[in-house]
């Protein structure tokens, strides 16, 4: 049976409405820690305040970098050029070197060659991979090759959130520039040639600590005390220029689902908290990440699960099936997305990226991006828009109608995890993704390495789910509330696996990570030769990473045990 409220909320999404927010957004260049993104944030907290939420403007240090003019010149003349956030700045005279081709600054395009001095000449968009690889390497500068003819705006830092006295000796170390693709095609022609043309970078950065703010919205579930349970909404606010889709539409969205969801909050099971966030940009994630360290404890008794959006509605956004969540909320993406959309869901994993600084605590997200371009002949580092990051991101790129089909998918998820008396968290889908991973790397370990309890904890993981489960649908309001405890128990336990190192206080780089990175070591053992000493030191690591899952497996069975034997 659809439930009738959560029919009426979908249906009550105002185009209307969310276009004026827009309007007002389009008003503004939102950079982190100016006095235009705190002007736009007020608007934001008025609306919030009219619908009844209680909202508060946090102030923090967060170490920002503001890109600011930049030159490339080959043999003395210039090209049209922009740096980045948190590349070096550049001295007076500009950095030179020998010119580079690295293909597309993948590490076997690095390895093994001598880059110490060098301007490196990388194809794509600008990114921290590259930028870790080339500070690795000694690499004076990166010359980036921009797709097209767009020069898109980026932080290069691989560092999550503002670095601390561990992490900053991993920040960029060189000078970051991107061209057009033109430019940097005809470049590469010339060293192909064996020409060396003369490459002066020069870029100027405004990089440092600076009070950055953060707006926080709440509103109470039934119990309304201060251990009670909530959902956290998220998405960042400041901008690269106007970022009327990046990310203007996703705070619309924002604002339009906290609209509709507290008209009916007399129905809430648990509390709604929305998180707009500063740093995205210009941080890479301080203003969530700052949040995280210094809420961690909140956070962790009382936050359920994590629904971020960013760039909603964007024109020509018709791919749906690949929107990103855990394993154990892909059933919830999959009911919204084709209940709204008619759009069958194939999941995606959830990648480092939007602001998602919460899987060390153990709390499960999902989303993100929402809705995607098609495929197209220009390779982008995502498919938000060739407008992406640029000064085209402007109101003329919204549809209206897919604003008003990604606002509903969100209503509905939000809606679910408010509402549904038992938490909407499978982790019995969970238990079979990781079942599944664990099959892939047996097969590659070809039997050199007991995975057995880790396989035994899974399926037994999947059984007390699935019997939980069961439970839930004829529990009374006691059992419910044991259920959902023993549920954030269980996320808590397995999220910091599934998605990080393991180290529940720290945060893991902003580069790419495999699937349960806690496991890593093992994968890493079934590269070494056999009987070697790189497999025997090998193996010491790969016992600690099984202890590690192996003990994050007990405790959410346990947690399910409390249920199933009380």
């Amino acid at each position: 049976m659809p439930d009738p409220t959560l029919v009426s909320l979908v249906e009550s999404v105002s185009a209307p409405a969310m276009m004026a927010h827009l309007r007002e957004f389009a008003r503004w260049v939102k950079l982190s820690g100016t006095a235009e993104e705190m002007e736009s944030l007020r608007y934001v907290r008025a609306r919030l305040d009219e619908y009844g939420f209680r909202t508060q403007m946090l102030l923090h240090d967060a170490y920002i970098s503001l890109p600011g003019p930049a030159r490339v010149t080959v043999d003395g003349s210039a090209l049209k050029a922009l740096t980045h956030s948190h590349s070096q700045a550049s001295p007076a005279g500009g950095v030179s070197g020998p010119l580079v081709d690295v293909g597309e600054g993948t590490a076997a395009d690095f390895a093994g060659r001598d880059l110490r001095g060098c301007i490196v000449l990388a194809e794509g968009i600008a990114n921290p991979a590259v930028a870790r690889r080339a500070s690795l390497a000694g690499a004076a500068g990166q010359l980036h090759i921009s797709p097209h003819h767009h020069l898109h705006e980026m932080c290069i830092s691989p560092v999550w959130g503002s670095p601390s006295a561990e992490t900053l000796a991993e920040m960029p170390t060189t000078v970051a520039c991107t061209v057009s693709h033109a430019d940097g095609m005809a470049l590469r022609e010339r060293l192909a040639r064996g020409e060396q043309p003369g490459v002066v970078l020069h870029a100027e950065v405004d990089t440092g600590w600076r009070k950055t703010p953060i707006l926080v919205a709440e509103m109470d579930g039934p119990d309304g005390g201060a251990d009670e349970p909530f959902v956290l909404f998220s998405g960042h606010h400041d901008t690269w220029y106007f970022g009327v889709m990046d990310n203007g539409a996703a705070n619309a969205t924002m604002l339009e689902t906290a609209r509709l969801c507290a008209s009916r909050r007399g129905e809430w099971a648990r509390g709604l908290r929305l998180c707009f966030w500063s740093g995205h940009s210009h941080g890479r994630y301080s203003g969530s990440t700052w949040y995280v360290d210094e809420h961690w404890d909140e956070l962790e008794r009382r936050c359920v699960a994590h629904v971020n959006v960013d760039s909603t509605g964007g024109m020509g956004a018709t791919v749906l099936e690949n929107a990103a969540a855990v394993s154990e909320l892909t059933p919830l993406a999959a009911e919204a997305i084709r209940e709204r959309t008619g759009h069958q869901y194939l999941s995606k994993r959830k990648s480092r990226s939007s602001d998602d600084s919460f899987p060390g605590i153990g709390i499960p997200s999902m989303f993100g991006a929402l809705s995607e371009q098609p495929p197209g002949p220009v390779k982008m580092r995502n498919s938000l828009g060739w407008w992406w990051h640029t000064p085209e991101d402007t109101i003329d790129k919204l549809d209206e109608a897919f604003l008003v089909r990604d606002t509903k998918v969100f209503v509905h998820v939000v809606w679910k995890l408010l509402s549904d008396a038992v938490l909407p968290l499978d982790y019995a889908t969970h238990a079979r993704a990781l079942l599944a991973e664990l099959a892939g790397i047996g097969a590659a370990l070809g039997g050199r390495f007991a995975l057995e309890t880790l396989v035994q904890g899974a399926e037994a993981l999947r059984d007390k789910a699935e019997a939980v489960a069961a439970r839930a649908e004829a529990a009374g309001p006691e059992e419910t509330a044991r259920i959902n405890r023993a549920i954030m128990h269980v996320s808590r336990a397995l999220v910091p696996v599934d998605y990080s190192r393991g180290d529940r206080f720290a945060h893991d780089p902003a580069l790419p990570q495999p699937p349960w990175p806690a496991l890593q070591p093992v994968r890493d053992l079934a590269a070494t030769a056999p009987g070697s000493d790189a497999a025997q030191f090998q193996t010491v690591s790969a016992m600690r990473a099984r202890n590690r899952v192996a003990f994050a497996l007990r405790q959410a069975n346990e947690a399910l045990d409390s249920v199933l034997h009380d």
